[in-house]
């Protein structure tokens, strides 16, 4: 069928990519069939990472990021697809203040994932309860939506 010129040999080539591009589905496309593929339910202990990638459960303190630190924590929730609790808020930004009374929050951690088969909550939430009472200089500290690290196995 294809000749061992250089012009056939390109002409083969052009029309073996068609078949190969084209061949796969008609002229609607692919059609799958069946139900979609669930994630399978987190069985088993469910931890976070801290800042510097240490796995944690239920810890009673954890440093979320390099300006978020929360202690005092005590869990409501734990190893569902929301973990809840509530704590004292503290960091540099907020230093001298802070360091002898804490600010009262609300983490929600969230994002279940698995890793290596053990599951890890990736995203956090803080809620102060009276953010108003927070100094300016916690407005530059993210709070919302903070990516918790997961350590690499």
């Amino acid at each position: 069928m294809c000749r061992r010129s250089s012009s056939s040999l390109l002409a083969c080539g052009v029309l073996l990519g068609a078949l190969l591009l084209g061949g796969c589905g008609g002229p609607k496309g692919l059609y799958v069939q069946g139900p979609a593929i669930q994630p399978s339910p987190v069985s088993g202990p469910v931890y976070v990472a801290d800042a510097l990638g240490q796995p944690l459960q239920r810890p009673t303190s954890v440093g979320l990021s390099d300006s978020v630190g929360l202690s005092g924590l005590r869990w409501g929730d734990w190893g569902g697809a929301k973990a809840t609790a509530s704590g004292r808020l503290s960091g540099g930004w907020c230093a001298p203040g802070c360091g002898r009374e804490p600010y009262d929050v609300t983490v929600v951690l969230s994002g279940l994932e698995k890793q290596e088969r053990v599951p890890y909550y990736r995203r956090a939430t803080v809620v102060p309860e009276q953010p108003e009472e927070l100094p300016a200089a916690a407005e530059k500290v993210q709070l919302q939506g903070i990516r918790l690290s997961v350590p690499a196995f």
